[in-house]
């Protein structure tokens, strides 16, 4: 997989982060896209193969569309997109939400993975094949008191890899989904603290490292994932992880 190229949004911190890296390491050149241009700017400069930094608000279609091309511009391909982006907030019930905030949460979860698929597709189209993977979750299918708008950004998510799979499936497309189980990321950090939920009661010392999520998306890449396409893979079950060599 030398050579390759993948764009990673949400790329600052937690699996995003972790992901560039171990992408990196296995000779990808790599875009990391994010709002916190800082961020990834440092990140960028500690990676061991090519790599790109670029300011990228994933709700905002005109920026996803101008990181997109940029990429392409440089280096004449894209191979893989993570659609990795995600925020938790707002945590509230749904009589105490703040619709506005809400909406945000919607227009990051849930369409700014249609911006980065419609980015993407026409390029892996032209190229005939290509990989796109969301980062789901265990709340896209189980409703959790106070997640209203992450429970619903994810399930609305996870629908719309399989109706792009659907799709683009049978024009060499690679689409599915990963649900890496509850990571220590600084959105753990956020849960906690908010005392909401069973999720927020969990002892930090289950999370996984986003490392293994990093090395599942990794693996996905790979013909080895194949029977999981338009599918979600569960990084819960002991099967992925073997296969993956997550031990």
């Amino acid at each position: 997989m030398t050579g390759k190229v993948v764009a990673i949004t949400g790329a600052s911190r937690g699996i995003g982060a972790a992901a560039a890296q171990v992408f990196a390491n296995a000779g990808w050149k790599v875009a990391l896209l994010a709002r916190s241009e800082k961020d990834i700017a440092k990140l960028s400069e500690d990676l061991p193969t090519e790599s790109m930094a670029l300011r990228c608000d994933v709700a905002d279609w005109t920026s996803v569309q101008a990181a997109l091309q940029t990429v392409v511009a440089r280096w004449g391909r894209l191979d893989t997109l993570i659609n990795n982006a995600g925020v938790i907030d707002p945590i509230a019930r749904i009589e105490d939400c703040d619709p506005a905030a809400w909406a945000t949460a919607i227009d990051i979860n849930l369409t700014g993975v249609l911006h980065g698929m419609r980015a993407a597709i026409p390029v892996m189209k032209r190229q005939g094949a290509g990989t796109i993977l969301t980062v789901s979750s265990g709340a896209a299918h189980n409703p959790l008191e106070g997640w209203s708008a992450y429970c619903a950004g994810k399930a609305g998510a996870a629908m719309l890899t399989r109706a792009a799979h659907l799709e683009e499936g049978e024009n060499g497309l690679r689409i599915m989904g990963l649900s890496p189980g509850t990571v220590a990321t600084e959105m753990q950090v956020k849960i906690k603290a908010s005392g909401i939920n069973p999720v927020s009661q969990l002892d930090p010392a289950v999370h996984i490292p986003a490392d293994w999520p990093a090395r599942c998306l990794l693996w996905m890449c790979t013909p080895a994932a194949n029977a999981w396409l338009g599918q979600e893979i569960s990084l819960r079950d002991q099967d992925i992880r073997d296969a993956v060599g997550l031990k």
